[in-house]
């Protein structure tokens, strides 16, 4: 658990669902253009769905959330390939800080964590990510840590207004 400017940040456990969905479909709404999944479709999806982002469940390794107090507030999931020959890859997804807490850290801590626990994971030794190539805070913050644009896909995302959106991809060594 990491302590920054008075915000927890630790694993996602089963009760931190219902604020997790609510962050979620929060920043779907305000931030279209940074996430493939859409805010309606999204908006209809049970609870329960979200019990595959908590450690153990599947592919995930952990969900990390950060807590101003009682509110969950910020949010990171990374998965890992369970397919033999891709094993040694984990992928972070669904990068969230609230709009009344960006600009403190918070994503940095969480992803700070993130990579903490990932490189003490026996056997990964890269992490991917994908991230909308117009959004430089967040690219900043992944290339500060390390991370390196291998490719990117034009046309990634396209939104309800017409826009057409591109995703960088990135990746980062961890041995």
């Amino acid at each position: 658990m990491t302590a920054v400017t008075d915000v927890l940040i630790r694993p996602m456990a089963e009760p931190d669902l219902l604020a997790y969905k609510a962050l979620r479909d929060a920043m779907l709404t305000s931030h279209p253009e940074a996430f493939t999944s859409d805010a309606e479709t999204e908006s209809r999806r049970d609870l329960a769905s979200y019990r595959n982002r908590l450690a153990g469940n599947g592919s995930t390794l952990f969900t990390l959330v950060a807590l101003d107090g009682p509110k969950l507030v910020g949010a990171l999931t990374c998965e890992r390939e369970p397919r033999r020959n891709v094993h040694h890859l984990a992928h972070l997804i669904g990068m969230m800080v609230s709009d009344t807490h960006a600009g403190r850290g918070i994503g940095r801590a969480l992803l700070a964590e993130t990579l903490a626990r990932l490189r003490a994971t026996p056997g990964l030794s890269q992490v991917t990510l994908s991230v909308t190539a117009s959004n430089r805070p967040a690219v900043g913050l992944y290339t500060r840590a390390g991370f390196e644009r291998y490719g990117s896909l034009s046309d990634a995302i396209r939104l309800p207004d017409g826009r057409c959106l591109t995703k960088d991809l990135m990746r980062l060594r961890l041995d």
